[in-house]
């Protein structure tokens, strides 16, 4: 049986990107891309073989055939190569470069089909099951290390990671490269070129996840790339908008952290909010979306017919119309040192790393919600008892009735009800916390992971009071807002703001950020694309 990640293409496939690219014949054996590679080509093989080379493993990955073709979903971005491309003496190719390679998937829905299926399980295959890509070299208990982890995993950027704490090999590389601990972590390429301590933007910019893109003014600026963000970028590219995408961290905001959804439409097994965030996120960029992780907004200027919006990196990002999806942040425990031990002991997500770092451990969750449920769920297969800590006296007050049942059969997890943590305790890493149980009661529990669920506060700092927000901070859209706060404009005097537009036209939000709006990821999509259609109507009235 043929292998799904390698299929040939048909005759009338191959016709079809031949107007995309040129013909090309191998005279010697050549390097059509190397590990590293930003914005390279994509190849069919019409005659011959062209070799996907493994250098960090000394193999060959495959080896394509005729008709079969290279890439990876890497290639609907900026994100560099994972392997070498050798074609052998004499093979006949098609060159396709990467912008006309997406022009070929949006005008083609067969290609579209065999080639992102493709990408996408070689992507699941090299994540899940080949050793390899950048090396980190840090410790297991390292805030700064875990920070770089985190920024890995859930951007989906391959990876080693060496623990200087349980592996000879860190050692055996600090002396090789002549470093000290002090210059923890640090990274090395596959041209054993070192980067020590690495920024979060400086990572990005290496594996191509922080791109530029043109100086112009777009259709539509997303800032945030949760559910409700993806959406609309999915919508909106796909209608023929420039549009222009941004975020601070990574794909699928706070849905990105469940390890496990199950009551969204259409996946009767569940999906992983960061996988649901990964589809989305290259559906995105299949419809010629823009989106650059990681850019945070800083600031936002009206220039009357459009916006300016300040990023990190001093990046000016200018559109007609502004789609803010930032979303909430979970809030931190109302405790002295718990900075201390963020990265090292507290948590906001439950990924898979955590999961290998909770076996047969002792784990506890703060918080009633969703997430706080499905991180439970997902922990309790490997730890050897999951504490639930909630402040209320029913876990199924904001909780789904399904984990609730699931919690309440589980033999390794517990709840305790009416419960604070009160106290954190660690020299380096949290080693121990104390719950207050109806005001008084105190217990203690050995622990080196928390995971905390609790409230949240809507991003909207950036904002500066330029649009009306209630007294907490969320946006205020459509019938929440007054005349008497709407900006004075010829728009605003002709007809009230849409259901999920601000104070000013033109500025849409969505998804947690705004007031009202309901939390959950099938409510985020549905506001996120219908969202566009509203966007269209102020297009149409500038």
């Amino acid at each position: 049986m043929k292998d799904s990640r390698f299929p040939e293409l048909s005759y009338n496939q191959i016709k079809k990107l031949e107007e995309f690219g040129t013909k090309e014949t191998c005279k010697e054996q050549c390097t059509l891309f190397t590990s590293g590679d930003k914005q390279y080509d994509f190849f069919v093989v019409l005659e011959g073989k062209i070799r996907i080379y493994d250098a960090y493993n000394d193999k060959d990955i495959v080896v394509h055939k005729k008709y079969e073709f290279t890439g990876d979903s890497g290639m609907l971005s900026h994100r560099a190569a994972q392997f070498d491309a050798i074609a052998k003496k004499g093979t006949k190719i098609l060159r396709i470069k990467s912008a006309q390679l997406k022009e070929a998937i949006r005008k083609n829905s067969d290609l579209s089909d065999v080639l992102l299926d493709a990408f996408l399980l070689r992507q699941e295959t090299v994540l899940n099951e080949i050793a390899g890509g950048l090396k980190l070299v840090g410790s297991g208990n390292s805030t700064e290390t875990y920070a770089i982890r985190d920024f890995l995993e859930k951007n989906h950027i391959w990876y080693n990671f060496i623990d200087i704490d349980t592996k000879k090999e860190a050692n055996d590389l600090l002396k090789y490269f002549d470093l000290s601990e002090s210059d923890l972590p640090f990274l090395i390429n596959r041209n054993s070129k070192i980067c020590k301590n690495p920024s979060i933007e400086q990572l990005a910019t290496y594996s191509g996840v922080l791109m530029d893109f043109e100086d112009k003014i777009f259709d539509v600026l997303v800032i945030g790339a949760g559910p409700s963000g993806l959406a609309a970028s999915v919508y909106a590219a796909s209608e023929g908008l420039s549009v222009v995408t941004i975020d601070s961290e990574a794909p699928g905001g706070q849905a990105g952290k469940s390890s496990k959804i199950e009551n969204y439409l259409g996946f009767p097994t569940g999906i992983s909010g960061s996988e649901l965030a990964n589809r989305a996120y290259i559906q995105a960029q299949k419809f010629g979306c823009n989106i650059s992780i990681p850019h945070r907004a800083q600031s936002l200027e009206y220039n009357k017919d459009h916006f300016t919006v300040c990023a990190t990196n001093g990046k000016l990002i200018r559109s007609k119309a502004l789609l803010i999806a930032t979303g909430a942040a979970y809030r931190k425990l109302p405790i002295d040192n718990v900075e201390a031990f963020e990265g090292c002991g507290i948590y906001y997500s439950a990924t898979g790393m955590d999961v290998s770092n909770c076996e047969n451990q002792e784990v506890v969750i703060i918080g009633g919600g969703n997430s706080a449920g499905q991180a439970a769920m997902f922990l309790s297969k490997t730890a050897k008892k999951v504490h639930i800590v909630i402040r209320g006296e029913d876990l199924g007050a904001k909780m789904s009735d399904y984990l609730v049942q699931r919690i309440n059969a589980s033999k390794t997890i517990d709840v305790h009800i009416n419960t604070e943590v009160t106290n954190l305790e660690g020299d380096h890493h949290l080693e121990k916390i104390t719950l207050t149980t109806n005001g008084s009661e105190t217990s203690e529990i050995e622990t080196s992971n928390l995971f905390s669920f609790i409230g949240a506060a809507p991003n909207t700092s950036w904002l500066n009071d330029i649009i009306v927000t209630d007294k907490l901070g969320f946006i205020c859209t459509g019938e929440l807002l007054i005349k008497e706060n709407l900006t004075d404009c010829d728009i605003y005097k002709k007809r009230e703001p849409q259901s999920l537009e601000a104070s000013i036209p033109g500025i849409f939000a969505v998804g947690d950020v705004r007031k009202g709006s309901v939390k959950r990821v099938a409510s985020a999509v549905g506001e996120g694309s219908m969202a566009v259609s509203q966007i269209h109507t102020y297009l149409n009235e500038l």
